[in-house]
């Protein structure tokens, strides 16, 4: 493979909706924005460094060995047996601790970067397990429900994580993506510390009996199969307490029409989901509004599922 040392590579790596309610830490979806943008280059130094980085608020860490796109890369590296150098910069462009996958945006970012400069020498798919050291780093965890659909774009469900086995699941053509992130943080790390350690059952087969008929729903298309399907027994009432005005929310995307409201990720982001961008819109205006009511600031983001995933720049 030939070094183009000179080269700079650029790219998008959009911000991602994890769990889907029934599919804790197996399944996710991307949207088209926010996301985090990175610019790398090959350097003579045979090391990592991180040379600028912005939008982060002065919170993430310019050390190569603890920052997840880094990290990432560095992953890359040690199984290509490689010291090849590369100097990164990073612009955060989500908010931290969102529930969005903004470690995983950064992650998936530099390892697609790092992997055009080489000469894409990886798949997409190959390209997963690099970037899951970064989330490792991160919150403790190497899950892969944020950087599998940022990385390949679309619906994704891991099936396995040893070994890694992606399946990547239909998009049904009206669905639409409501994303309504509140100003505060949660962090990964404490949004899994309330989670129960244990569930019964009887939780355990509702939430599998949900997680398949989501991905029944999918398949067909069938909106109101996906509506019935996408609620959480196990970290949403662990979690909502976390997330100002959450249930209040949650009612009122329900009472406008959309087909699922619950928790992305980790919180403190809620999305819903709709048939058609017109209802998404509705929705996205009616959970605004009851936050603005509480005298909550949010953003919010309205979506088709993004496809593409990770895109390279020109």
């Amino acid at each position: 493979m030939t070094k183009k040392k000179s080269k700079i590579v650029r790219v998008f790596a959009p911000a991602t909706v994890a769990n889907l309610a029934c599919g804790f830490d197996v399944m996710g979806l991307a949207i088209n924005s926010p996301g985090d943008f990175v610019e790398m280059k090959m350097n003579d130094s045979s090391s990592l460094r991180i040379v600028k980085l912005t939008g982060d608020g002065g919170k993430l860490s310019r050390d190569a060995s603890k920052n997840t796109s880094s990290v990432a890369v560095s992953a890359m590296l040690k199984y290509m047996n490689s010291r090849q150098g590369f100097d990164i910069v990073l612009k955060k462009n989500m908010p931290l601790g969102s529930g969005l996958g903004s470690s995983a945006a950064s992650s998936a970012a530099a390892v697609v970067a790092a992997n055009e400069l080489f000469g894409k020498p990886f798949s997409r798919e190959q390209l997963v397990h690099f970037a899951m050291e970064g989330e490792r780093v991160a919150c403790g965890s190497a899950h892969a429900d944020n950087v599998a659909p940022c990385i390949l774009g679309g619906i994704v469900l891991i099936r396995s994580y040893d070994p890694l086995d992606i399946v990547s699941l239909p998009v049904p053509s009206q669905l639409h993506v409501v994303v309504v992130h509140p100003h505060v943080e949660v962090l990964t790390r404490d949004a899994r510390a309330v989670l129960p350690q244990e569930i019964s059952l009887k939780t355990g087969i509702i939430q599998w009996a949900n997680t398949a008929a989501l991905v029944s729903g999918l398949y067909s298309s069938d909106y109101k199969l996906i509506s019935r399907a996408v609620e959480d027994h196990v970290a949403e009432p662990a979690r909502a307490a976390l997330i100002p005005h959450f249930y209040s929310v949650q009612e009122a995307a329900l009472l406008k029409g959309a087909l699922a409201c619950s928790i992305s990720g980790s919180g403190p982001s809620i999305f819903a989901l709709t048939q058609g961008k017109k209802k998404a819109e509705e929705v996205a205006s009616e959970m605004k509004n009851l936050f603005r009511k509480h005298k909550t600031k949010c953003d919010v983001f309205v979506s088709a599922v993004n496809k593409k995933g990770v895109r390279v720049l020109v």
